[in-house]
């Protein structure tokens, strides 16, 4: 029970009774004792207070909040009416709403810590992170003990990209609220983003036993940096499934078939702005054919007008800013044209609504490109893949039905421009001699266990270096010093700055060979190498993210590249590393097969993709569930 649930010092004997029921989770005998106290005081505050938090169980939301509304009109003094509207309103996606709940509630009270909390919850989810930050902290300022604010204060913090401070304050967090859902995942991956490999070992073999037992230990994306076990991988994903939807909205398609000229195809995305996923399939949306489909585009957040927005924005007949509305009436809208196919580009990544397609707006639901793997909810019918990403034999790992593309499962656009000018090492601060291996994957991809493969590499080849991307002044910090426990000068990691899109392709050409991570491939960066013509060394693990770069190498006509084991990988890229001769017929035969191989053939991997929507549409036309299948070349 929560502590909204306490009677006033006027409660009646019904209202104590009731209280006491409802703690003890008999919620029908409760009911109607509350009632019993509305017959005779119809505007008690309490006994509205908690018969809307019955309501609220039960998922009866509309109902609780109407309630709360009538309560709070006839008790303005009582503040945790609106606060307890503020967090259903929260829970629909109705942000705005509910920001304004939160405020009510602390004019009221302007000490409540758990409004304030709630607060900066909303704030952050409206992209307000400095605001949202504030928040906390004064929840802090009332309540310094407050475990809960302090770990929605680190959620913050990582968001902000101060990895640091976010790992202090789950650390406090945890101390003070041990039990906390997913923060224990939450801090080793701020931890990964530093590379602070003190406690690696232990911590994630804590998230994978939780995870074993049902428990909610991490969010199922950052799972996939730690843990190659798709079984695992499955079970951390239906239990934030469960615990983010306990009650599933009612459906706002119910089984209609419609009859269009065309297939209805609405696109749903976070990152429809200067992002990955937008590099990789702009050219998609560009090919599709129009004669045969209609597209619709839905920006999710946040808002943008970066070159690759306005380019996307384009291509769609109708596109959509929805950032700003709540998850029901995005549904809403999906569902009011008509559309056939919802496809969820974000998953659970960050800025994810996963409330939108849990309010059922459309007949066909898939998941696609943005989470590489399952989402392990059950109003996600498909799942777009490849033979590689999840082989024969995996999809007993997928809630989703998988659909296989011939080739491999991640579009490309063929018409991304790579400058033809190239920096000289020094301008990238590499040296004029001896081999360049890089890897410019995010960091939290980077283990222990490969990193230890990388400097035995760089103590095995005389006079090379590591190229990495400088993503924090920790890291740096961090791997230089985690580079001499190994028996490496730090001064041979070489940290690549930040810069354009295009600028970064063009200086892969400085590189001799790509390292890729486990168990989180590189998975666009790998297509950014591939592109260039930078061969990768991978090694392919059991999850779909551990899988990505060898569907990409198998696509490119290169799977001598793929290896299965952290030691034939090591063991590849020596060999690679110290025989010119090799490593140049390779990068030769990449050159010659980036213009015709199926990984960058853009229109050809649209085909398969509108090849897969005409065959679910096909079988929910004729009223049949959804069911797995491989798409013929």
């Amino acid at each position: 029970m929560t502590n909204e649930v306490s009677p006033s010092e006027a409660v009646t004997d019904d209202l104590n009774e009731a209280v006491r029921l409802h703690r003890l989770g008999r919620m029908e005998e409760a009911e109607l004792l509350y009632r019993s106290v509305l017959s005779r005081l119809p505007v008690h505050p309490y006994a509205m207070l908690n018969l809307g938090l019955i309501l609220k169980a039960r998922g009866q939301f509309e109902n609780a909040l109407g309630l709360w509304r009538t309560a709070a009109i006839n008790n303005p003094n009582n503040g945790g009416l609106p606060l307890a509207s503020g967090k259903v309103l929260a829970m629909l996606g109705r942000l705005t709403e509910a920001l304004s709940a939160f405020d009510q509630a602390l004019k009221i009270a302007p000490a409540d810590f758990d409004a304030l909390n709630c607060r900066g919850n909303v704030l952050a989810r409206l992209g307000r992170q400095s605001d949202a930050l504030v928040s906390y902290d004064q929840a802090l300022a009332v309540q310094p003990d407050y475990g809960l604010a302090l770990i929605n204060r680190g959620n913050v913090l990582g968001y902000l990209r101060r990895p640091e401070e976010a790992v202090a304050s789950y650390r406090e967090g945890l101390r003070l609220h041990p039990g906390s859902v997913e923060a224990l995942g939450q801090l080793l991956h701020q931890q990964l983003q530093v590379c602070d490999w003190a406690d690696y070992g232990q911590t994630r073999a804590l998230i994978a036993q939780r995870i074993g037992e049902g428990a909610s230990a991490d969010l199922p994306f950052s799972f996939l940096a730690h843990n190659d076990d798709p079984a695992a991988q499955l079970a951390c994903a239906q239990v934030h499934a469960k615990g983010r939807f306990p009650v599933r909205p009612a459906p706002l398609w119910n089984g209609e078939v419609y009859q269009h000229d065309r297939i209805r195809v609405a696109y749903v995305s976070a990152d429809f702005r200067n992002h990955a996923v937008a590099h990789l399939i702009a050219g998609l949306f560009e090919h599709h054919d129009k004669a045969r489909f209609e597209i619709s585009g839905y920006a999710l957040g946040p808002p943008s007008d970066d070159a690759q927005r306005r380019r996307i924005r384009a291509t769609f007949p109708v596109f959509h800013d929805v950032s700003r509305l709540s998850d029901l009436e995005v549904a809403r809208m999906i569902r009011a044209a008509e559309t056939d196919i919802v496809v969820d580009l974000t998953g659970l990544t960050t800025h994810c609504r996963p409330g939108i397609f849990a309010h059922r707006p459309a007949p066909l639901q898939i998941n696609y490109l943005g989470h590489p793997g399952t989402l392990g909810a059950d109003f996600i019918d498909y799942i777009l893949a490849d033979r590689h990403v999840i082989p024969p034999g995996s999809e007993r790992f997928y809630s989703e039905q998988v659909i296989r593309l011939p080739h491999s499962y991640q579009v490309n656009d063929h018409s991304r421009a790579v400058p033809p000018e190239t920096p000289t090492r020094r301008e990238a601060g590499l040296s004029d001699a001896g081999v360049v291996f890089a890897c410019f994957n995010a960091t939290y991809k980077v283990t222990p266990a490969v990193f230890g493969v990388w400097m035995r590499l760089l103590n095995k080849v005389p006079a090379s270096v590591l190229w990495l991307l400088e993503s924090n002044p920790a890291v740096v910090r961090n791997l230089r010093a985690e580079a001499e426990a190994r028996g490496v000068s730090g001064d041979r990691l070489v940290f690549a700055p930040k810069m354009s899109s295009g600028d970064h392709l063009a200086r892969h050409r400085l590189a001799d060979l790509f390292l890729d991570t486990l168990p989180y491939n590189a998975h666009t960066t790998a297509s950014d190498a591939l592109w260039v013509g930078l061969p990768l060394v991978t090694c392919a693990g059991q999850g779909f993210a551990a899988r990505v770069a060898a569907s990409l190498l198998e696509a490119v006509g290169l799977p001598e590249l793929i290896t299965e084991s952290l030691e034939a990988y090591e063991a590849l890229a020596l060999e690679l590393a110290t025989q010119p001769a090799r490593l140049a017929d390779l990068k030769a035969r990449l050159a010659a097969s980036v213009e015709t191989a199926p990984l960058f053939d853009t229109d050809q991997t649209r085909r398969h993709i509108e090849a897969a929507y005409t065959t679910v549409w096909e079988r929910q036309q004729r009223g049949e569930p959804p069911k797995a299948f491989d798409v013929e070349p």
